[in-house]
């Protein structure tokens, strides 16, 4: 059996859509599961819109995810050039074949002649108007612009079978003559994407729903070239939590991240956000958290469902937690390092607080973002206190016993760690008739200049006994 070509396809327009990414993902588990070959091209015939910069966020990306490609950009393979602008002698090529086999045509129709035949119809009926074949049998070749437009029959039906959505069957009369290329020999998604998909060997052709109307028409392109039709998947959408279509207007209104970039820069794991857009349509019984190698070795089309997926933010939040739980604090360390940085803090990798602070913030962050905020207070000179929380905490009552508990710390021997913290205290509460709420406050304030910590015993091991005392009597003064 012949091993699977799958590809990924992006426009550089903008940025790296998460929908985008979970096309990739999907390819990409495919061809690693199969052994097959996952192809990144870029579609870049929109030139009015597409970047150089664009290009080069698609690719750190994809880097940043970790989809790496076997063919494509900067990795090379025998059916280059993957960019499409440098392709369009092989589209001229195919095309001319089409027309001379008489599956295609010239159309010399102005755009001005085309919007006075809308016109005449009915306002209502205007968004419907198609294209009635003025030059679909046209044999005459002034020298006039044109473009070529697909001749498709108008009898019978376009069948297949879709991995996701099932039997299809889309009668004839339905479509209409779609142009394959501009004037100026810049082919159309449609047309460049089969060109492209036949000469690179293509098996399986894996993307969003919404492409769902241009399938019918490119297996008639595939046929016409005489080439193999491919396998289709079309993939459920990924929707906002109001069940709209994401875009970044509707994204930005109900807080969610829709650039895989934004996602990288507020700490998420890569392996996290992969596993979050893989539930995306896809389950495996009841799991929720997958590794890599896990979504990898599970992964099939036959557990793809047709139905479309709203966001949760809640949920997104918690699988990205899940997969921060599941490394090392060694790890962990490392790769929170950029984001105090972000905040200000040149931490050294072998400063002795990282782990043990890095341990304490764990079970309480979302995101690597979310541990840098946590552990802040940690390895500045002095916390940044909360104005509030001091109004509320840091009052003339807290003094006293502020001021005692920094002496029950200090007068601390021996190995001082989170037990010997925890006994000292209790022993001193006991005795003064108290309950630790009585302290614990005021306490976390001076030493966090927050209302909300780690546990008060966690935070004095990994301040050390000389950087609590301090905090704790400069609260008191």
């Amino acid at each position: 059996m012949t091993k699977p070509r799958v590809r990924f396809a992006p426009s550089p327009t903008g940025y790296l859509h998460i929908g985008g990414a979970r096309t990739a993902l999907f390819n990409w588990l495919w061809a690693r599961k199969t052994g097959g070959t996952f192809i990144l091209r870029i579609e870049d015939t929109d030139q009015e819109r597409s970047t150089d910069e664009a290009v080069q966020v698609i690719f750190d990306s994809m880097r940043w995810l970790g989809l790496d490609w076997d063919e494509g950009p900067h990795v090379g393979g025998d059916c280059g050039p993957y960019y499409q602008m440098q392709r369009l002698d092989l589209y001229r090529e195919h095309a001319e074949r089409l027309i001379r086999e008489g599956s295609a045509y010239r159309c010399y129709c102005t755009r001005e002649e085309l919007e006075a035949q809308r016109n005449k119809l009915p306002e209502k009926k205007r968004a419907h108007w198609v294209y009635p074949g003025t030059c679909r049998e046209r044999r005459d070749e002034p020298n006039l612009p044109f473009v070529v437009r697909q001749k498709l029959p108008r009898e019978g039906h376009v069948a297949y079978t879709d991995l996701v959505c099932g039997d299809m069957n889309i009668p004839c009369d339905t479509m209409q003559d779609q142009v394959l290329m501009r004037s100026n020999g810049v082919p159309l998604y449609n047309f460049g994407a089969v060109v492209d998909d036949v000469t690179m060997g293509v098996t399986l052709v894996a993307r969003g729903k919404d492409h769902l109307i241009n399938t019918p028409p490119q297996i008639l392109l595939y046929r016409a070239l005489d080439a193999a039709v491919p396998q289709f998947a079309h993939l459920p959408m990924m929707l906002t939590p109001k069940g709209e279509k994401m875009s970044k207007r509707l994204a930005d209104q109900q807080g969610i991240d829709v650039p895989v970039g934004k996602y990288r820069d507020k700490g998420w794991l890569p392996d996290a956000l992969l596993n979050y857009i893989a539930r995306f349509g896809w389950g495996s019984g009841d799991q929720e958290i997958f590794s890599r190698d896990e979504l990898i070795e599970k992964f099939d089309w036959s557990h793809v469902g047709n139905h479309d997926g709203r966001y949760d933010t809640k949920k997104a939040l918690w699988v990205s937690a899940e997969h921060l739980r599941k490394r090392s604090d060694d790890d962990l360390s490392a790769m929170v390092l950029p984001f105090l940085a972000s905040r200000g803090l040149a931490v050294s990798p072998t400063d002795a607080r990282l782990a043990p602070a890095v341990r304490t913030v764990r079970p309480r962050s979302s995101t690597l973002a979310d541990m840098a905020d946590a552990m802040d207070f940690y390895f500045r000179d002095e916390p940044a206190v909360d104005a509030k929380a001091a109004e509320k905490f840091l009052t003339v009552e807290a003094k006293g016993l502020l001021t005692e508990l920094a002496a029950v710390v200090e007068g601390l021997t021996g190995e001082v760690n989170e037990v010997a913290y925890h006994t000292a205290v209790e022993a001193w509460l006991v005795s003064k008739g108290l309950e630790i709420k009585a302290v614990a406050q005021p306490a976390r304030v001076a030493l966090t200049g927050r209302t909300a910590s780690p546990g008060l015993y966690e935070v004095m091991a990994v301040l050390g006994q000389a950087v609590t005392v301090a905090r704790l009597r400069k609260a008191a003064a």
